[in-house]
């Protein structure tokens, strides 16, 4: 696979607005790793892996741990992520496959149980923007080298 289009290139004043809604997720009070972790689980859903490869060593220079950076993928099975983490990872798998599953009530209320109004909308943006990167990266054509 090669490069279709350099997009920072071609469209840097659309790059420019994503880049500042990134910085805005950044300012949220969503903690910083769980904002990793939601955004590898859609790259996986999504098959991205320019941003798996990217939020992967982020996480790792945060501080997350091998562990938790490989199981994001099974995290029902697994006790070491917590409810509030579990919740904000279901989330992201439904609205990441919002055509197919949508937000179901029953949902919502579960998060609401561990975020505010505030941080629900924070979520919903930061999964949208990592969604939004996805779908850019992957239909531009975006690949990872060994050196990466």
């Amino acid at each position: 696979m090669e490069q279709r289009v350099n997009y920072y290139e071609t469209a840097p004043e659309a790059i420019d607005i994503m880049l500042e809604i990134e910085k805005y997720t950044k300012t949220t009070d969503i903690d910083r790793l769980l904002r990793e972790l939601i955004k590898i689980r859609a790259s996986q859903i999504n098959g991205c892996a320019h941003c798996l490869n990217m939020h992967t060593k982020d996480a790792r220079k945060m501080g997350e741990t091998e562990q938790r950076i490989y199981c994001v993928n099974a995290w029902q099975e697994c006790t070491f992520y917590s409810a509030k983490e579990k919740v904000a990872l279901e989330l992201t798998e439904y609205v990441t496959e919002i055509a197919t599953k949508r937000v179901p009530d029953e949902l919502y209320h579960r998060v609401r149980e561990h975020f505010s109004e505030k941080e629900y909308v924070d979520l919903i943006i930061l999964i949208n923007q990592i969604n939004s990167w996805n779908r850019l990266s992957v239909s531009m054509g975006n690949y990872v080298d060994a050196d990466e």
